[in-house]
């Protein structure tokens, strides 16, 4: 009987189990970061760290997935960010020919995050492949606009990159940076946004969609902005996704304000993605360069503002130490959001773009532990988008952040 009973109980435990219980797994590379990193009291924190055990964290966001070694955008790479603890996971979303929301950087983006150039679609990019010539990087253009979904459910997804020397089709897929991986590409499945909606929420993980600008010129076919916009939050509603679990996205301000006005629900968590850095003399110590005050955002009802990292930070004294414009947006009250951690490859050389700013004080890779310590400890940074999110977890588990 004892034995029956225990089997029952057994099934009982099976059968109330979800996906969403997954067990959080890190890997070696956080362990990697923390043994790279300089001597000091913040290295002895994180190596006490070590045993565990870890859990899901919505400080730590994954971007595109884990495209650090997946495709990013796919039902793989989300996976694997969900199972790295990332409690908020990103479909950046585009449409088809047939007004189709489907997760891709950007809807012209195929030809370097898709086998399209290698499939009988590729008559239908919008500029076909051109290989290399005398002072021309080899080229093409693949667009979501331009197939049905069914075309698209076709193709497979591959790391995001090209060979600009390329002579070939085959050559031209092939340019995957050497700090990545083409390990897992061999299988990367696209998913529509309803999809990864789905997925998502059964790997018990939260949501944060951007809104991505179309390459076409809106509206498309009578398809407007705004009704773009209000798609991407339906897909939500009628998955019974509360808002609450939701952090919508745009680079386009008026796309933050069409939610704040017509969703106010998904509106207050609406992220506005930050991209004054591209105006010429923009500078994150310079308050009167800057497009918008943040007074002013908070006061249009934005919430959370999201730029780079770099933005964030500057260095001071020898140590990274935070900006003009990250101490403004804490007094304007606006959530801080910011993006992407394990994108630079090495570090050894000050990091790259995103670290422009602290590349001084940046000569090793665990440097990456030093720069979120500086995000979470001297900004109070809400979460931080990575392209390996084991990385994030790591370091929220360690400073008990949720």
């Amino acid at each position: 009987m004892k034995i029956h009973i225990a089997a029952f109980l057994m099934i009982l435990v099976t059968q109330s189990a979800s996906a969403s219980d997954i067990s959080v797994q890190l890997g070696p590379r956080p362990f990697y970061l923390v043994d790279d990193m300089d001597e000091g009291p913040l290295k002895e924190k994180l190596n006490a760290c070590k045993s565990g055990p870890f859990k899901k964290s919505d400080w730590s966001i994954g971007h595109r997935g884990a495209p650090m070694q997946f495709p990013e955008h796919t039902k793989e790479s989300y996976t694997a960010a969900a199972r790295m603890g990332a409690g908020i996971i990103e479909c950046d979303v585009t449409f088809t020919k047939d007004k189709q929301l489907i997760c891709r950087h950007a809807q012209n983006d195929l030809h370097t995050t898709t086998n399209i150039l290698q499939t009988d679609l590729a008559n239908t990019c919008k500029s076909p492949f051109k290989p290399k010539q005398e002072n021309k990087s080899a080229s093409a253009e693949c667009r979501a606009s331009e197939i049905t979904l069914a075309e698209f459910r076709t193709l497979n997804g591959k790391m995001d990159a090209a060979n600009g020397n390329a002579s070939s089709v085959e050559e031209y897929v092939d340019g995957t940076a050497k700090w990545r991986t083409d390990l897992y590409s061999t299988k990367g499945t696209l998913m529509t946004h309803a999809e990864s909606i789905k997925l998502i929420k059964s790997l018990g993980s939260k949501f944060t969609p951007e809104l991505k600008s179309p390459a076409v010129e809106m509206p498309f076919e009578g398809y407007t902005q705004e009704m773009y916009a209000q798609a991407m939050i339906d897909e939500y509603k009628q998955a019974g996704i509360p808002a609450s679990d939701v952090f919508p996205q745009s680079f386009n301000l008026n796309d933050i304000l069409f939610w704040i006005n017509i969703e106010p629900e998904f509106g207050k968590q609406a992220v506005y993605l930050d991209a004054s850095y591209e105006i010429a003399g923009w500078s994150p110590m310079k308050p009167e360069t800057w497009a918008h005050s943040m007074s002013d955002l908070k006061a249009m009802g934005v919430n959370y503002i999201a730029p780079p990292m770099w933005v964030l930070v500057t260095s001071g004294n020898g140590k990274m130490v935070p900006s003009t414009y990250a101490k403004e947006a804490k007094v304007a009250g606006l959530d801080i959001i910011t993006w992407t951690a394990e994108r630079s490859g090495l570090l050894k050389d000050g990091g790259g773009w995103y670290y422009q700013s602290v590349s001084d004080v940046t000569n090793n890779d665990g440097d990456v532990m030093k720069l979120l310590h500086t995000l979470h400890m001297d900004i109070g940074i809400k979460g931080l988008f990575s392209d390996w999110p084991a990385t994030t977890t790591y370091y929220a588990n360690c400073f008990g952040l949720n």
